[in-house]
């Protein structure tokens, strides 16, 4: 005899992660790379500020490719960085020579490889720009190149009563000349650069994230191509608002397709058909976070999230408490429980971004992130006040 299963039983959901994969792998495709040179001598803190900026090592973005002499290109998903070396004395030619035999070799690369801001980098200490500073930020700009100067390793001191940070007099002096550069007779000096911005990468105390890199990473934005602009905010990880901006819009259009799903109302043993709509979803705001779940996560892993979080799983618990619900999903419970899934997987994407929350622990994790009966009432409320 042949056990039969208890018609009243609930299915166990199962989740293909494929609509995760396609949905992540495609909006790094539609995103794209954000691509910035960083020029500067040895030594000039040109690896700290990318490691505080962009969390990762100059030298270990991802792959690197010596392409010339002076020029090394390092790359990832979505972060290139073409270090440009600076003035180093023993060259055989001028530095703006050097510079302009490898803009033109960069400009012979892939469109997925052009530069689209540059970072000059000085000592703050310094007193001038030396010649040939001077020379290759003009060859930058000839090459149209959008420049912007980065006087680094700043010793900010901090006022004790306003609490307002402020770079040292000599700092002060340096920033004002580049404003109107002039030479020793007083004769002004073409110098094509967008901004100055003092930083440091470190405290005093070589800890935290330093100072005036928001002010960098704010300019960095506004002097972007407008189609590379996504680019760089998934790039950086200075600016989480940033992010979140760009994540909303997909957990709305998930929200709508989802209650479209369920304009006939779904029975909650199949509400199963709503998690390609979430995982799409969940796959969309991974990429916006520059998480690469595939390496972190295997597949087996990621189907077993995708079923923790689906919409049978939230309907599961919330939709006995939801008056009026019955013992389907309708339009409006199917949009607010794919709004309130989205804003917890928000969250989670945020933990693990910024190194909170261990990758490899993410389904054990989510119980904390996952919405709540009132999180789900709400979404459904402001719903229907929308639509009045």
């Amino acid at each position: 005899m042949t056990n039969t299963p208890d018609a009243g039983a609930e299915r166990s959901p199962e989740i293909d992660e494929r609509p995760f994969l396609e949905a992540n792998s495609t909006a790094k495709s539609r995103y794209g790379r954000f691509n910035l040179a960083i020029v500067g001598g040895t030594g000039v803190g040109k690896s700290s500020l990318v490691n505080t900026v962009f969390g990762r090592d100059l030298a270990k973005v991802g792959k690197g490719l010596p392409v010339t002499r002076g020029a090394d290109y390092f790359y990832d998903d979505s972060l290139g960085i073409w270090d440009l070396e600076g003035f180093e004395i023993g060259s055989t030619v001028t530095p703006a020579e050097s510079l302009r035999t490898n803009l033109e070799t960069i400009a012979q690369r892939p469109a997925s490889e052009q530069i689209s801001v540059v970072w000059y980098c000085v000592l703050s200490n310094s007193d001038r720009l030396t010649p040939p500073d001077i020379a290759m930020i003009r060859e930058l700009d000839a090459a149209g190149l959008p420049v912007i100067l980065v006087l680094t390793k700043v010793d900010w001191s901090k006022n004790p009563v306003t609490g307002k940070r402020s770079v040292p007099r000599d700092v002060d002096e340096f920033m004002s000349w580049l404003e109107n550069p002039v030479d020793a007779d007083g004769n002004p000096i073409h110098l094509p650069i967008q901004r100055v911005i003092p930083t440091s990468a470190r405290d005093k105390h070589g800890k935290g994230t330093g100072h005036g890199l928001g002010e960098l990473v704010a300019e960095t934005l506004a002097l972007s191509p407008e189609d590379e602009k996504d680019a760089f905010r998934i790039a950086q990880r200075l600016n989480l608002p940033w992010k979140r901006e760009m994540a909303r819009p997909v957990v709305a259009t998930a929200s709508a397709a989802a209650a479209a799903a369920a304009a006939v109302p779904i029975p909650v043993a199949d509400a199963v058909a709503l998690a390609p709509i979430q995982m799409t979803m969940m796959g969309r705001i991974a990429a916006i976070y520059d998480l690469d779940l595939t390496v972190m996560m295997s597949a087996s892993a990621l189907a077993q999230l995708g079923a923790q979080i689906s919409g049978q799983a939230l309907a599961r618990s919330f939709l006995k408490l939801i008056p009026g619900a019955g013992s389907a999903i309708g339009a409006s419970v199917a949009f607010a429980l794919t709004a309130a899934m989205g804003e917890g997987w928000i969250r989670l994407c945020e933990g693990v971004h910024t190194g909170k929350i261990d990758a490899n622990k993410i389904t054990e994790t989510w119980g904390a992130y996952a919405p709540s009966f009132t999180d789900v009432i709400r979404k459904m409320v402001g719903q229907r006040l929308k639509g009045k």
